[in-house]
């Protein structure tokens, strides 16, 4: 997801922020295709689109190799395949599954959470009191001849963005208010949005036929329930409402304390009306999502001083307002300087870095970025996104919000059900409580059979709404209120209720938890780690590049490699030999006895980004070669097992073991 920031000036720095850090990595593989072109044709082209070039062809040397070795390909590719949809290969399977089985060692075992797994069909009403029916929307334009559908916010993004880009002939106005358009796009409305799609000339991509105004259209798949159609629903486009729902018997579980985290990690959908860049923007996708439900008057947090001291790059708002750039703070002096609004929501920061910078990201091109006022909800009291810079520009990974009640009290609201904590008091305390008392009789004549629902809304209201009911009625001597279930407003009269403030002893503290919400997406996360993983190196000729991914154990989609030097029935039988040893450790692998040379199987395997590569050449001992150093040791045949699983596991470092092992010069 790109970002838009509300200044005008700030719009360059998201084009060329850091940039410079992808610089060698592009060069290093662009440099080999750029050599043939004239001085005269490189000095022609402005350096933002070589800039923009060299990203493509990165981009494109990544997605290649992906997509050729496996780890992920478009789905129902033998029909021409679906946008936005993508089948896990072999590899790719492995890397998720080893992205996922350390998310729940991270969070879910290392905070104790509770996980739960919930359907991915939603009834209706769960959507409609979160509010994704109304609103969970993108702004949509369709070719008015073929009907082909287009996100109207990507068509102007896309043109203005192009023409900062590549239009060498571009005068400094209106290279700034298209830097402006940028920078206000989620702010348009429809209204503005296609008014400046038709003063730009912007057609369809495809066919440069006209377009239609900009209208919303809901990203979730609508189904129904059952075989009658009477009951709809919708394939869920979060995995959280399933959480919220089941706060009750969660709390319950927990023993009835806070605070408490759940957690859930499952399949999410939206219908992206033009779904592009990839795993990054998909119609089905993995979510994980974790709900930490905290006490609103105490969000401190017990293990907060185990991140204080961590430093990484952070974007306050303030610093985004004013232009300047993201910067290093200590996580610590953001919560005590109120950057970060909470000790808890700092937590989470910190150990969302960790997490990512254990699976291999970038420490460096990786940036916390709190949301701007402009994008925060109304409820929510602060929100930070945990973006990764990749060849599309800086991406949104996780959203760490806190979002205060608002979820709990939507579906208490809508369900009539408590989802309250309590906090019992070691003394009885004297408060003022609010009284709010229905007249039953007056609300039965105005609304009949809809009289319980609005004894509810009422019942239901909190202290500030029914302080402002009274003193309207006192002044007006009536006031619309709305009633949420009914999805309307009703007029309610001085007759109708009693609203009162009296002092009474209380045994207990009865509220709603706040939530904080860190949310992962898990296929952009790989994603970046691919491309942060990718690098080429020459070959041993040097005739050509080979592809190499630069994967930590932790996450390698195999372990290691077995190979016999040459075709050998004794070498081959070692190496199977030496395979059951692994599998009896716990460590995936794979075998290869064919002939082909020493040198191509090991670049067949760093391209899939094998750690560690076995080589059976003597019927006593064994090499190991590590993939990036490309450096060798010798060990015994009955050792290389307990070597690997040491590497593999974190136990020891490659340092560690080229200390302990003579090495071996291939």
């Amino acid at each position: 997801m790109f970002l838009f920031f509300p200044q005008p000036h700030l719009r360059p720095l998201l084009n060329s922020l850091k940039l410079s850090s992808y610089t060698h990595t592009l060069l290093q593989y662009t440099h080999h295709c750029r050599h043939h072109s004239t001085k005269m044709a490189a000095a022609a082209v402005p350096a933002a689109a070589q800039e923009a070039q060299n990203r493509e062809a990165f981009r494109q040397a990544v997605v290649n190799t992906l997509e050729r070795r496996l780890f992920y390909i478009p789905s129902f590719k033998i029909y021409r395949g679906v946008a936005g949809l993508f089948d896990y290969g072999p590899p790719g399977c492995a890397v998720k599954a080893n992205v996922l089985a350390f998310w729940r060692q991270h969070f879910v075992l290392e905070e104790n959470m509770l996980e739960v797994d919930c359907p991915s069909v939603t009834p209706e009403i769960v959507l409609k009191a979160s509010g994704h029916v109304d609103k969970f929307t993108d702004l949509m334009v369709k070719d008015e001849k073929t009907g082909t559908c287009y996100r109207a916010d990507h068509l102007l993004k896309d043109f203005c963005k192009e023409k900062l880009e590549k239009d060498a002939t571009l005068t400094a106005e209106k290279g700034a208010e298209y830097k402006h358009i940028l920078a206000v796009l989620d702010d348009l409305s429809p209204e503005e949005l296609g008014a400046k799609i038709k003063e730009y000339g912007i057609t369809a991509p495809d066919t440069k036929n006209p377009l239609s105004a900009p209208y919303p259209f809901n990203l979730m798949f609508q189904t129904s329930i059952g075989p009658s159609g009477l009951s709809p629903g919708y394939m869920r486009p979060e995995t959280a409402q399933g959480i919220f729902v089941n706060f009750k018997d969660l709390y319950y579980y927990n023993g009835s304390k806070l605070p408490f985290a759940a957690a859930q990690i499952g399949q999410a959908f939206r219908n992206e009306i033009s779904p592009r860049q990839g795993l990054l923007r998909v119609r089905e996708f993995t979510l994980a999502e974790i709900e930490h439900f905290v006490d609103p008057e105490d969000k401190s947090h017990p293990k907060f001083a185990e991140v204080a001291s961590l430093e990484f790059l952070m974007f306050p708002r303030e610093d985004q307002v004013s232009g300047r750039s993201e910067r290093k703070l200590v996580i610590g002096e953001a919560v005590a300087q109120g950057i970060v609004n909470n000790e808890t929501l700092g937590y989470f920061i910190g150990r969302v870095y960790l997490f990512l910078t254990h699976l291999g990201i970038d420490k460096e091109r990786l940036r916390f970025r709190q949301h701007l006022a402009n994008e925060m909800a109304h409820y929510a009291a602060d929100c930070w996104d945990a973006e990764i810079e990749s060849s599309y520009g800086w991406i949104e990974c996780v959203g760490i919000a806190d979002r205060s009640a608002y979820d709990l009290r939507a579906h208490m609201d809508k369900s009539g059900v408590a989802l309250v904590a309590h906090e019992k008091f070691a003394e009885p305390k004297e408060v003022e409580k609010l009284v709010i008392t229905p007249i039953k009789k007056e609300l039965g004549l105005a609304f009949k059979g809809k009289q319980k629902m609005v004894v509810e809304a009422l019942e239901a209201m909190g202290e500030k709404e029914a302080m402002e009911m009274k003193a309207a009625l006192e002044s007006k001597g009536e006031v619309d209120f709305r009633v949420c279930t009914l999805e309307k407003d009703v007029t309610i009269k001085m007759n109708m209720l009693t609203i009162s403030k009296e002092k009474k002893k209380e045994h207990q503290r009865v509220f709603i938890p706040s939530v904080i919400e860190p949310s992962f997406g898990i296929g952009r996360i790989i994603y970046c780690l691919y491309e942060h993983s990718f690098y080429t190196r020459p070959s041993r000729d040097g005739d050509e590049q080979l592809n190499v991914f630069r994967f930590p154990p932790l996450v390698a989609p195999i372990k290691c490699t077995v190979f016999p030097l040459v075709q050998n029935q004794e070498y081959e039988e070692i190496a199977k030999r030496i395979a059951k040893s692994l599998i009896a450790a716990g460590i995936s692998y794979k075998i290869d006895i064919t002939g082909t040379s020493i040198g191509k199987r090991y670049a067949r395997t760093d391209e899939l980004g094998v750690p560690l590569a076995i080589t059976v050449d003597s019927t006593t001992s064994v090499t190991i070669r590590e993939r990036d150093s490309k450096k060798q040791i010798r060990v015994s045949i009955e050792e290389v097992s307990s070597v690997v699983k040491e590497v593999t596991e974190g136990l020891s470092t490659w340092n560690d073991v080229l200390w302990k092992y003579p090495t071996h010069s291939s």
